[in-house]
């Protein structure tokens, strides 16, 4: 955190896409930074570790599973909570990324002001907490797969 503002990094391919979550967040006084790919948005969790991560799924290079599955198998970057930020609508994909580690789940197009408050959510929310979601995500994937 810069100046005690936690530190956003939105990773989305897409210009417009970045520039909402900017003014956005930035209104609501977080510092944010941006990457266009996964490989990318590792490379900036290396470098200043940011306090939530925004991540699409469809991106070139690295896309937002192998994203998420490097981040989450990193000792030093898994504890960053992680919002998928995506069009990706299904059920099942919601069950995967909560199963993979990821704090929430976001559909575009999304309301600015819902994102935010998902954001002080996410913040808000312990470890522990994130780490039972997963765990009921984990079912919920298996039960949605045996169907």
């Amino acid at each position: 955190m810069a100046d005690g503002n936690p530190h956003i990094l939105v990773a989305d391919d897409e210009e417009d896409v970045l520039m909402l979550c900017r003014v956005n967040l930035e209104f609501e006084g977080f510092e944010v930074s941006d990457a266009s790919n996964g490989a990318e948005t590792i490379e900036k969790c290396r470098q200043g570790r940011p306090d939530l991560i925004l991540l699409d799924v469809m991106m070139p290079v690295k896309d937002g599973w192998e994203t998420l599955n490097e981040l989450k198998a990193d000792g030093d970057l898994a504890s960053i909570p992680v919002v998928m930020l995506t069009a990706k609508v299904q059920e099942e994909d919601q069950y995967r990324a909560l199963a993979a580690g990821a704090a929430d789940y976001v559909t575009k197009p999304f309301h600015p002001t819902s994102l935010v408050r998902t954001v002080r959510t996410v913040l808000a929310t312990g470890e522990s907490e994130l780490e039972q979601r997963r765990k009921e995500a984990l079912k919920k994937l298996e039960l949605f797969r045996k169907l």
